[in-house]
């Protein structure tokens, strides 16, 4: 067993792990490390979409903004902590230009203005993007100026449990990959803070869009009892699964056409059976790109592709866009394409004869992101599923991104701080103002000291368990893995029977209580632990979904069905509620309005000058 004692420990290399650490040695905090499962793996790096949005305040001419309109905004799909909101507004412009700074090629223009757009449930132009790569772009940039830095790196580490005392946080135990068997791969960080950037539950699904490299660490919190909040609220949306990556955007505006194939090799183009008229499927394809999200009120609105996408998958077919050919009603040309789509398309110089030659015109990037990754658009068709692209649902945080548990951070996708609607990109704005905030907290306020110890008889446990894992002698925890994964997909995703969920998380639970005898060690010790952790974060999953269902109906990013196969009505009683998980209890919880700040200058600046003695002017001279 390998020990090492920080200050502050950091679990993630995405940008919000990253952007804290480095905000923290800014701030004077250098007794610091990062833990992660590698480098280069996670969603920050490794996912993206046509034009992959930032989320921010507008920053340009002829667009009245505000802190508090972005707020509300942000608030609007319901479920979300307003003080939180509030807290991502009130730094999104310098989360932004910190970025900007740093070298992320943000798009302005000659006058050095933010230029934006609306992406899906915005409605003031505060979206931007640098590409199908905006997060990659941030991590790079973050990861160089944490490097230069000298910030430790410890790579090949699984964290899976925290150690608490008191309802403080006193340390984290992972498992080193490289180990063998539990007592060669146990480390234990004794440390005062502890932030979570894994990211969201990124293997909780089998048709997913998440990278292959992340996994997350729902599990770990819902063990350490840490509250949760919205674990019901996820997105789905269309994604290629041979490369994985969302299929929205331009890649719905170019008109492709959506085809199935079966065993036999034959091409059906199946949404003309659900559209007699052309003009409305045409009308829907293109709304898809902005509404690209599944939304159970647009069901049989431009959602209802999902839901017919998802059908075919279900009589074992196959399904692609084909953007060699255009889809059935352009025979003749644009005569019946929707007024909106043909105004876009015409705007963008994008009148052209195929859905390929209007991709290269909207976004070649999009073209080049595929050919990068061996998939030649102008010569194949692209396989699509309908995958689990966000968890919206995590740690319920306050104002710092702290947790119910004292010295325990969540940011980035592991924090909660969605509902069931988000503007598109504010996932990216939320990561760095979180961990802007939650760094902040740390240096005001955290611990100095040396941490207190871990409690022996905890630590005892942990070993005493890993040592049952170490024999386990049941089925393959890969195969198992695979079977909840798959069910997942089939029962609880976009679409959500609750009869199946309940079977669902009582054969889950089945497998939690009686781990040595119904999973087998086989392949790495770590692939054993980041399976229960799984197992325990789709248990948690399920709970939620199953008391949100019953009491919230259909609602967000997925339909609700009885054992009939009837939707569910929403409740407009209860579908604005934040939904908490805690020590197997779920209790609905009505969310605050935006609180009423103090915004008057003398007030604020004596109490920044408490807070902040440092900052003083007599200290400055």
């Amino acid at each position: 067993m390998q020990e090492y004692t920080f200050d502050t420990v950091i679990v993630g290399t995405g940008c919000a792990g990253y952007n804290c650490a480095d905000w923290l040695y800014t701030l004077g905090r250098r007794d610091l490390a990062i833990v992660t499962r590698g480098r280069l793996s996670g969603a920050s790096r490794n996912t993206g979409s046509d034009k992959q949005t930032y989320y921010k305040l507008s920053l340009a001419s002829g667009m009245p903004d505000s802190v508090r309109k972005m707020a509300r905004d942000l608030c609007a799909g319901g479920g979300v902590n307003a003080g939180v909101a509030l807290a991502e507004a009130a730094g999104s412009t310098r989360s932004f230009m910190k970025l900007v700074n740093l070298g992320v090629p943000f798009p302005c223009n000659e006058y050095g203005e933010f230029v934006g757009y609306q992406t899906d449930h915005d409605h003031s132009g505060r979206a931007t993007s640098a590409g199908p790569y905006t997060s990659k772009y941030m991590t790079e940039a973050l990861e160089r100026a944490v490097l230069e830095k000298g910030i430790p790196i410890l790579e090949g580490l699984t964290a899976f449990h925290l150690f608490t005392l008191h309802g403080r946080v006193t340390g984290l135990a992972c498992i080193d990959e490289a180990g063998e068997s539990e007592a060669a791969g146990l480390v234990i960080f004794h440390c005062n803070q502890l932030v979570i950037a894994t990211g969201g539950e990124a293997a909780a699904y089998w048709d997913s869009v998440y990278p292959e490299s992340q996994i997350g660490a729902l599990g770990m919190l819902v063990r350490a009892g840490v509250r949760l909040v919205n674990l019901n609220h996820w997105q789905y949306g269309l994604a290629s699964t041979k490369f994985r990556w969302n299929v929205s955007g331009s890649y719905q505006q170019a008109l492709p056409r959506y085809v199935s194939v079966g065993a036999d090799g034959f091409e059906h183009e199946f949404l003309t059976e659900a559209f007699p008229n052309p003009a409305e499927m045409l009308g829907r394809i293109f709304l898809k790109g902005y509404q690209w999200p599944f939304d159970a009120q647009k069901a049989e609105g431009s959602s209802k592709i999902d839901l017919l996408v998802q059908q075919e998958c279900a009589k074992g077919r196959r399904v692609f866009l084909d953007f060699r050919r255009n889809p059935s009603g352009m025979g003749s040309g644009f005569g019946l394409i929707p007024e909106e789509a043909k105004k876009y398309l015409e705007h963008s110089g994008a009148l052209l004869l195929t859905p390929y030659q209007r991709l290269q015109k909207l976004n070649p990037a999009a073209i080049g992101l595929y050919r990068e990754h061996g998939i030649d658009l102008s010569n194949e068709m692209l396989e699509i599923a309908v995958c689990a692209q966000h968890q919206n649902g995590g740690a319920d945080v306050d104002v710092n991104w702290q947790t119910s548990v004292t010295g325990l951070y969540a940011v980035g996708e592991a924090a909660g701080t969605f509902g069931a609607y988000r503007p598109g990109g504010t996932a990216l704005n939320s990561a760095q103002v979180g961990s802007l905030r939650a760094a902040e907290h740390i240096a005001r306020t955290g611990r100095r000291h040396p941490p207190a110890p871990i409690a022996a008889d905890e630590l005892e446990r942990l070993q005493h368990d890993l040592r049952g894992y170490q024999c386990a002698q049941g089925l393959s925890h890969a195969l198992i893995r695979q079977k909840f994964q798959q069910a997942m997909s089939r029962h609880a995703a976009n679409r959500r029977c609750l009869p199946q969920i309940r079977m669902l998380r009582r054969e889950i639970g089945e497998v939690l209580r009686n781990i040595p005898h119904m999973l087998a060690s086989d392949g790495t010790f770590a692939s054993l632990i980041e399976t229960i952790d799984i197992l325990t974060a789709q248990e948690a999953v399920l709970f939620a979904m199953e008391t949100a269902g019953e009491a919230m109906g259909s609602y967000g990013g997925a339909l609700y069905l009885d054992a009939s196969g009837n939707v569910l009505p929403e409740n407009p009683a209860h579908s604005q509620d934040r939904l908490i998980t805690q020590d197997h209890i779920c209790r609905l919880q009505k969310p605050l309005p935006i609180p009423e700040a103090d915004i008057w200058f003398e007030t604020v600046w004596a109490q920044y000058r408490k807070e902040h003695p440092q900052s003083s002017h007599s200290e400055l001279r």
